[in-house]
């Protein structure tokens, strides 16, 4: 796999939000390289959030402002009817995480997928019911399970930059785990509006729509077009933010977002829970009797917000390889 050398030194910093006491610096000053296996004895870690365990001043301020910001969005999206409760604690614990750790060009990525996403799923939804029947488990509503099956992954690479000498390739695992949930999540939105039936990814025979593991040409081109929309936004708000302008997240969040979604189908295909509902497949265990629909398929416990973390695992991955490999 190739490496960003260019973009991002072995050992540099990721890009993140400037701390007080360097705000003021020139680019090269806040983000020293450091050389390989080392950590340089005279200066601060690169990417403490914490620093010896303690907070400064201005890392416990964007905490809490990222606290805030997302109770905020999260309430709203509540009343919106785009998050139960339990959706709303998970926007919370993932925003909070991801602006307080990661800094204001992760913190808006994450706005973004979640605007985005639900958007889209309020877009043709008549349309889109009519297609998927009763296949879906769940419902528009998101709950913890499902935001934390999107954001978990993202959040953890965040978090991680609290680590001495953080590595540089969470930036790419955050923004390639956040790309692949978008370019899911689109081309679940999208792909039931393709006008012929998608095809199991591992067939290629037809399904009907909805169905786990289907792919069509809308669903992947919305797909990759919603894992590029957020490789645009965290480059951009690495520039606006520090200087440093994070230019491989336009073609890393494509890639690895495509990769990430396809690996979600093949699980979908392979591996998760399907039942025979009473109109066809269905990922919903139970029908709206009480009664269990048969297993077809997978195992009851691979469920679709496992298969989701799974897959945005596996984006995750492809960034750290495609940068630290």
């Amino acid at each position: 796999m190739c490496k960003l050398r260019a973009a991002i030194p072995h050992g540099s910093a990721i890009p993140h939000g400037p701390a007080r006491a360097d705000r003021d610096a020139p680019p090269a000053a806040r983000h020293p390289a450091i050389p390989h296996g080392s950590a340089p004895a005279d200066r601060d870690p690169p990417l403490h959030v914490p620093y010896n365990g303690i907070m400064t001043q201005f890392d416990i301020l964007r905490l809490l402002t990222g606290l805030v910001l997302a109770a905020i969005i999260g309430e709203l999206a509540y009343r919106r009817g785009s998050l139960d409760r339990g959706g709303q604690l998970g926007a919370i614990l993932i925003g909070t995480t991801v602006l307080g750790m990661g800094g204001w060009a992760w913190g808006v990525a994450v706005v973004v997928f979640f605007v985005s996403s639900s958007a889209l799923s309020r877009s043709g939804r008549a349309a889109k019911q009519r297609r998927t029947g009763q296949i879906y488990a769940k419902g528009d509503r998101r709950d913890l399970l499902q935001t934390l099956a999107n954001g978990g992954v993202a959040a953890l690479a965040a978090l991680l930059t609290a680590l001495p000498a953080a590595p540089a390739w969470l930036a790419a695992a955050f923004v390639a785990a956040l790309a692949t949930a978008t370019a899911d999540t689109w081309a679940t939105e999208l792909g039931p509006l393709h006008p012929h039936p998608p095809r199991l990814i591992t067939t290629l025979r037809q399904v009907p729509p909805g169905t786990s593991g289907g792919i069509s040409a809308t669903g992947l081109l919305g797909g990759a077009a919603g894992a590029l929309l957020i490789g645009a936004v965290f480059a951009v708000g690495t520039l606006l933010e520090d200087g440093t302008g994070a230019w491989w997240a336009l073609w890393l969040a494509p890639l690895a977002g495509t990769l990430g979604s396809l690996a979600d189908s093949l699980l979908g295909a392979t591996v998760q829970a399907s039942y025979a509902g009473e109109t066809g497949p269905t990922e919903r265990r139970y029908g709206a009797d009480g009664r269990e629909h048969p297993l077809v398929r997978g195992a009851h416990w691979m469920t679709n917000d496992l298969v989701n973390a799974l897959a945005t695992l596996v984006g995750a991955l492809v960034g750290a390889l495609v940068v630290g490999g």
